[in-house]
């Protein structure tokens, strides 16, 4: 298929892409780079052995998008949006305006350029403080952020879109928490300024780029005190757009599923495992908590492995071994 990917040239997007092309589809990404850089793309190409098409541009600016589906698009892939919690509480009119105005005018031009499959890029926040873990696709939607509250406003949008449209198919893909980088090493999370993700901030202390690691809260409800997150590797997290697209192209309507791998692991685990990959100390400081966070979020996978057969694949030895590869690639 001919896929347009938004955000392509973001940390899960550019995974995402290579799996793509390896798997045989023809490639164009519509990204601001705002939090990403073109070099990504260019080792994306390098990696699958295949060129792909890219537009600079914002998915709000409708030129932009019209540039991209020049030639025919099959199917989107929406990773475009802003993604941070903690700022996205200081700044919500910029959460909402990046984040529901470009998914409002990225299916806009889905209907004026006949593109009728989406896969979306959504969040596990929408759950926000769970009756029980794991969570299932069918528990109570409950934002506590700004940034979640998008997520959701985004997921309803596609439904009534998909209701109002019988020839539409789309997907939603709840993640948990991405992290890792592949395996090569040529590709990976390098947030511009602070990382707001544990794992690039466990990285860049262990490389010594960052003196220690700030962790919110150890007075939780959980073994050690500290928050506990169902932890994914972005290679099964590509994996999974892959089959989540030829699941939306073969049917109409909207079916959600969440992408996990069932197991939580507290913070300090993760600083513990990172620890052992890297061979690196990770000196951290507890502060107090952050408004928004919630003690323990993981997930049920078991729809997406019934549905979609997609399992994840790769252990935290994996997620951290192949993040380590990745930062002492990008570390001075």
């Amino acid at each position: 298929m001919k896929i347009l990917v938004t955000g392509g040239a973001g940390f899960i997007g550019s995974h995402t892409c290579v799996v793509l092309l390896e798997s045989g589809h023809e490639v164009t990404v519509i990204d601001n780079l705002c939090n990403s850089t073109a070099v990504a793309l260019e080792r994306v190409q390098e990696l699958a052995g295949k060129p792909l098409r890219f537009i600079e541009g914002d998915v709000r600016d409708r030129n932009a998008l019209d540039r991209a589906f020049a030639g025919g698009i099959d199917a989107v892939i929406h990773f475009a949006a802003l993604k941070a919690v903690g700022e996205s509480c200081g700044q919500p009119l910029r959460y909402f305006d990046n984040n529901i105005g470009g998914t409002i005018s990225l299916m806009q031009a889905m209907e004026a350029h006949s593109a009728n499959c989406l896969v979306f890029s959504s969040s596990a926040t929408v759950y926000g403080q769970p009756d029980n873990v794991p969570v299932r696709e069918d528990a109570p939607l409950r934002v506590t952020n700004p940034y979640g509250r998008t997520k959701l406003v985004m997921e309803q949008l596609i439904r009534d879109w998909c209701i109002a449209r019988s020839e539409v198919s789309a997907v939603l893909l709840r993640y948990f928490n991405p992290v890792g980088a592949h395996p090569s090493g040529r590709i990976g999370e390098d947030p511009h300024g602070e990382p707001n993700n544990l794992m690039p901030y466990i990285a860049q202390v262990a490389a010594g780029r960052r003196e220690y690691l700030r962790v919110f809260g150890n007075d939780y409800p959980t073994p050690d005190g500290t928050g506990v997150r169902d932890y994914l590797h972005v290679m099964d997290l590509a994996e999974a757009h892959a089959m989540a697209l030829q699941y939306a192209a073969a049917r109409s309507g909207c079916e959600v599923f969440n992408l996990g791998t069932g197991h939580g692991y507290s913070v300090l685990e993760m600083v513990a495992a990172f620890e052992r990959a890297s061979g690196r100390k990770v000196p951290f400081e507890v502060r107090s908590r952050r408004l928004g966070d919630i003690a323990e979020l993981t997930a049920d996978p078991s729809r997406a492995r019934d549905l979609l057969g997609w399992v994840a694949r790769n252990n935290l030895d994996a997620m951290c071994g192949d993040a380590w590869r990745w930062q002492k690639g990008i570390s001075p």
